[in-house]
């Protein structure tokens, strides 16, 4: 997914929560973020294959979260509200039910002001990993607890922990949610097939 950041600063000093959710409203089939310091991100849409794998991951973990109630998942449309001011929308994450709980109603209906506990960007052949990896850097830095950049296409996966150096997985054939996810074994055949 190839993404394209935007200096609007000729029109607007940054992009507010509400400009981008009326842009977003606006535009249903656009993929918008913005970066910490209010500048819109375009990114487009994923190839087919990606949203196979995109779709088979999120669904692993949302079948665990099922079973264990632990938190809620959230899908690649979803846009949260990061504590650095971004507003970011991981391919996949997870958020502990206390966390989401502390949330108001209101909180919940739009770019929901938390940092989630899991996040899990998966590269497509557009992406640049120099891009993904200071994506997940700013996950780790708002908070995040563990997070997972995985690259199907040289069979690898970088994790990201809190306080912790990077560790690279060469072809691992599952991933554990550690003690954040108690219990989560992700099988990674079919995204490494």
């Amino acid at each position: 997914m190839t993404s394209l950041t935007l200096n609007l600063s000729s029109l607007v000093d940054k992009i507010s929560d509400r400009d981008l959710e009326m842009l977003s409203r606006d535009n249903p089939d656009a993929r918008l973020e913005t970066n910490s310091e209010g500048q819109l991100i375009f990114m487009s849409p994923t190839g087919s294959e990606t949203g196979d794998r995109n779709l088979e991951l999120a669904f692993q973990i949302k079948l665990w979260n099922k079973q264990n109630k632990l938190g809620k998942v959230f899908d690649s449309s979803t846009g949260f509200k990061l504590s650095n001011n971004a507003v970011r929308s991981p391919d996949v994450s997870w958020v502990t039910l206390d966390k989401w709980n502390s949330l108001t109603k209101q909180q919940r209906r739009k770019f929901a002001p938390i940092d989630p506990d899991f996040v899990l960007e998966l590269m497509s052949p557009s992406d640049d990993l120099d891009d993904l990896q200071n994506k997940m850097r700013e996950y780790m830095n708002c908070g995040v607890k563990l997070g997972w950049l995985i690259n199907p296409d040289d069979k690898q996966v970088e994790i990201y922990r809190q306080g912790k150096n990077k560790e690279v997985l060469e072809n691992p054939l599952t991933l554990s949610g550690e003690d954040i996810m108690p219990g989560l074994i992700v099988d990674l055949s079919e995204i490494f097939d």
